[in-house]
């Protein structure tokens, strides 16, 4: 573990519940445990956040993770609502947009990760496949019945990328666990991994000097028995640290 004085601190985006009283901000423990393992400390940002307050949190920030968790809202990106929308939070749609562009103004490292893949397309400019099923509608089976720490399908990634890189393989084996994906990519990000069906698994900011890296699969519940997924949040806070 390094000094207190180098622990970076990571800003994790939190969920928000829809439809229910009282209203909660949540997010998974494993985001936490893991942030923790690789030698980071874990800063919660609920969609409560005022602007002003999130920029007073930034600036003490050293990097930035998004999470997973609902659909986003389709009006961020020109689109009516497909009838199998869940979850969706305008206010965590918000904060996260926020989180992203305030991450980018300051040269700070991002991971994205499932919904956090596609919260970072959309405040790129890029859209979204609302439903894998009917849009561009595919056989593999992208929302698992299998337990959450069990992969279902493997993901090629492109050699030579940052993400290969992290990784420290060109085909992993991923758990999946959603029904959206990336469709037109958002302003400055470039694919680097797919699905067997092609759908794009993972993207990064199209330069080197820049840690931004995106994927759809949840690593954070792969990290007890898979070295590439705890390499991902190693990396990130490795490039927190520097």
């Amino acid at each position: 573990m390094p000094p207190m004085s180098r622990i970076p601190l990571i800003g994790v985006s939190t969920s928000i519940t829809v439809g229910t009283a009282p209203e909660r901000a949540y997010v998974n423990s494993t985001y936490l445990h893991v942030i923790q393992q690789a030698g980071g400390a874990p800063v919660p940002l609920p969609p409560q956040l005022s602007p002003r307050a999130l920029d007073v949190i930034a600036r003490e920030l050293h990097g930035v993770l998004l999470t997973g968790g609902g659909d986003i809202d389709p009006a961020r990106f020109g689109e009516a609502p497909h009838s199998t929308l869940y979850d969706v939070a305008p206010s965590r749609d918000a904060l996260e947009t926020a989180a992203v562009l305030m991450a980018l103004d300051r040269r700070l490292p991002v991971l994205a990760i499932c919904r956090g893949i596609q919260i970072l397309n959309v405040a790129l400019g890029g859209t979204l496949h609302q439903d894998l099923g009917t849009d561009p509608g595919t056989e593999l089976r992208h929302s698992q019945e299998a337990p959450r720490d069990q992969p279902s399908h493997k993901v090629t990634v492109l050699p030579g990328s940052r993400l290969a890189k992290v990784l420290g393989a060109d085909e992993v084996e991923v758990n999946s666990m959603h029904h959206q994906a990336v469709k037109a990519l958002g302003q400055g990000l470039i694919p680097v991994a797919w699905a067997p069906d092609q759908i794009v698994e993972g993207v990064e900011l199209d330069d080197p000097e820049r840690f931004v890296l995106a994927v759809q699969w949840h690593p954070e519940e792969l990290v007890s028995h898979f070295d590439a997924a705890r390499r991902l949040f190693s990396a990130l806070v490795d490039a927190a640290r520097a």
